[in-house]
């Protein structure tokens, strides 16, 4: 048998235990040789190095998790350019400056690991992942309220979003969520103002009614967008491209990064400005990673999220009128300014307060409203 230290400091300190060979011979099946007999000194020499050999195995073995260095991994959708992705880097900084002692970050972007919904299984699993952004969509199995944070015309303009996110508006939610999903919500992270991609301009509520629109999962988006007269259909993220260019539907939704990110505008280069939603998403932390963390990491991880969080609202909310200016200066799309924006309002406002109230979330809906 060969006995191999992969610990690289034993292996360097021990040098002479790495490669052992280990006799096979058995000391019962070679007793009748005499006692100093040169073959049973050699085995009983051999049976004792292997003895030490596993007795500093294991003794170095619990000094390297006594001493390991905590390592906690992140995912994104999306490359290190998207504000997403950035958001995730910032977090990191804030808690390696925050907790002062060796800790170890992985991150693994352009959806290495899954979609944000699997991130959001693993993180409430304690699997894989401990920390990522994530639409409140994905968190509606856990908390019948949690899509109002991505409720169509929830915010009046992109002050009161701001406000409501500074705000301990969505306590309630995040509370839920911690409870059913063990996953903390630590930060409030977006700022993406969401339009229409269309494969032709769409600029009146004539043009508009019943345009096959790719929506989000979350049954509000759906209610939302049947009331402003198109006709949704709910299609995975990843599947919007080939969908549009194969004619399975005409249009989707997003802002201007994932617009950008996506290449959406090769297929579907008319954007509509319904401005009809600010993107809110949530910096989550694994609740059972979370706990197993020593108590001085555990107030790094919660101040740095919040941080964090007003980061990443900062440089998505200032770049996203940027970067769309940008892609219709370079000829890739064209924007077309929707006439009746005040319609599509009214007419989501009664669908808002009738969700809200099935889905328990009628405060949650009125402190949001009544901020200024």
């Amino acid at each position: 048998m060969t006995l191999r230290f992969f610990n690289g400091d034993c292996r360097k300190k021990y040098p002479q235990l790495n490669d052992t060979l280990i006799s096979t011979m058995d000391l019962k099946s070679n007793s009748h040789l005499p006692v100093g007999h040169p073959l049973k000194r050699q085995l009983l020499r051999s049976l004792c190095l292997l003895g030490t050999c596993l007795t500093l195995v294991l003794v170095f073995t619990a000094c390297s998790k006594q001493d390991s260095t905590i390592t906690l991994r992140g995912a994104s959708q999306f490359d290190e350019h998207h504000a997403y992705s950035r958001t995730l880097v910032k977090f990191m900084a804030l808690v390696r400056k925050y907790y002062g002692k060796p800790i170890e970050f992985e991150i693994y972007m352009n959806s290495e690991l899954g979609l944000e919904k699997d991130y959001f299984a693993y993180m409430s699993q304690g699997l894989s992942v401990d920390f990522a952004l994530v639409s409140p969509s994905h968190m509606s199995t856990f908390s019948r309220a949690a899509p109002v944070m991505d409720m169509p015309f929830l915010f009046r303009d992109l002050n009161h979003w701001n406000r409501v996110l500074d705000s301990d508006a969505f306590a309630p939610i995040a509370e839920q969520i911690a409870a059913s999903a063990d996953v903390r919500l630590i930060g409030f992270a977006g700022g993406g103002i969401r339009n229409l991609i269309v494969n032709r301009p769409v600029t009146t509520m004539a043009e508009l009614k019943g345009l096959n629109i790719r929506v989000m999962g979350a049954p509000i988006q759906t209610r939302i967008f049947q009331a402003i007269t198109t006709s949704p259909t709910v299609i995975a993220y990843n599947e919007i491209y080939n969908a549009i260019q194969t004619g399975v539907i005409d249009a989707a939704e997003n802002e201007a990064a994932g617009i950008q990110q996506m290449k959406f505008y090769e297929v579907g280069p008319e954007i509509s400005l319904t401005q009809h939603a600010i993107t809110v998403r949530p910096v989550c932390f694994s609740g059972k990673t979370f706990r197993r963390l020593p108590e001085d990491l555990q107030a790094a991880i919660v101040k740095a999220g919040n941080e964090a969080g007003a980061y990443g609202r900062h440089i998505e909310s200032t770049e996203d009128a940027v970067k769309l200016a940008q892609m219709e200066s370079e000829g890739k799309l064209r924007t077309h300014v929707f006439a009746q924006r005040n319609t599509l309002q009214q007419l989501a406002a009664p669908v808002k307060i009738a969700y809200a109230s099935e889905i328990g979330a009628e405060q949650v809906l009125k402190r949001i409203e009544a901020i200024r």
